[in-house]
């Protein structure tokens, strides 16, 4: 089945959802529906190449636009690219949803629309991160400001899910965010989701600190939406930041300049493993379908890679995989709950 594509949404809507999805159709085959406003889809369509019989257009006369109301956009907007795009997921007729548009109405929708997967009491959005080593799995990074315990380690088992999937880990390393090593480290929320953490089943190897997650001896990190949201934010910065430097450094002088000749395939390598854009998008984890989230400034090959990584967690069956690890641990979680949280006599 095809990927729907929310066409009306980001901060260039029309023309850069078209256009990757027209990158997606060449590079990979994908079949895409792009949902939106027609005329204007179609007129963006007109500037290009490719298999017209691998993209389909659903008219919808509605648009989120980015400052919206989450919660006002779902209940007036009922006929906005982000719902009709999401209503076709929910009947089947598409097999995962892109959207680049208002975050927190995407959220809000997909789980108004698909409903939280049994035992899930909060999605959250997952994302990829380099490290010196391999990729590994952030979540929540935007989702849950505030949390309980237990919705971390749910946020844990999604991502252990995400990276047995994505990243083909049989047996994913987690660890839990926090302002130091050691296990009494942290706040009250953070000191509570470690006793939860190490009574799981999962392959739990304790606390890591913001600057050692990139040194590649973790797979999956968890913590709450404020936290993840800020440290993504910050790499990101960080990230455009070096490459800013490195190019008006490299323009001061010749000898810089003919120095970056020498050294281009490593700058070109750097950005390859660096570059947040080149992810794709986010998944919306926790929710009964496959929903994901782009940045507003996304590109046409962030969509496109986007699209790839949406029809690959189709295909891999993500959701059932996350459900059964849910359930395999919900007695697990339960006395691990009743231990953590009774009173003590």
């Amino acid at each position: 089945m095809p990927i729907a594509v929310d066409a009306m949404g980001g901060d260039h809507a029309v023309a850069i959802p078209v256009e990757g999805a027209v990158q997606a159709i060449k590079e990979y085959g994908i079949d895409v529906v792009l949902v939106g406003d027609q005329a204007q889809i179609e007129r963006e369509l007109k500037k290009y190449r490719f298999d017209a019989n691998k993209l389909q257009i659903r008219h919808s006369s509605q648009v989120v636009e980015m400052h919206e109301s989450p919660a006002l956009a779902l209940r007036q907007k009922k006929d906005s690219s982000i719902r009709v795009a999401l209503d076709l997921h929910k009947k089947n007729d598409v097999d995962a949803v892109v959207s680049a548009g208002n975050t927190g109405a995407a959220m809000a929708t997909a789980k108004f629309v698909l409903k939280s997967i049994q035992q899930i009491d909060r999605p959250a959005i997952a994302t990829i991160m380099p490290s010196t080593k391999n990729p590994f799995v952030i979540l929540d990074v935007g989702a849950n400001a505030d949390c309980k315990p237990q919705y971390l380690l749910q946020f844990a088992l999604m991502g252990d899910a995400y990276a047995r999937c994505l990243l083909n880990i049989k047996n994913p390393r987690v660890s839990l965010l926090n302002n130091g090593e050691e296990e009494g480290k942290g706040n009250v929320l953070i000191k509570e989701t470690y006793k939860l953490l190490k009574a799981s089943t999962l392959n739990f190897v304790g606390n890591v600190e913001g600057k050692t997650m990139y040194y590649g001896d973790v797979d999956v990190v968890v913590c709450d939406g404020f936290v993840g949201n800020i440290t993504l934010k910050v790499a990101e910065g960080t990230f455009d930041f070096i490459q800013n430097v490195l190019k008006e450094e490299i323009s001061k002088s010749l000898m810089s300049k003919l120095g970056y000749l020498g050294m281009r395939s490593s700058f070109q390598a750097l950005k390859r493993r660096g570059d947040y854009t080149q992810v794709g998008g986010a998944p919306l984890l926790g929710v009964r379908g496959i929903m994901i989230i782009c940045h507003g400034s996304s590109k046409p090959y962030t969509i496109c890679n986007a699209i790839k990584q949406a029809q690959e967690c189709a295909n891999l069956n993500l959701n059932d995989t996350i459900s059964t690890e849910i359930s395999e641990n919900l007695k697990l979680l339960q006395e691990a709950e009743q231990q953590v949280f009774s009173p003590s006599i």
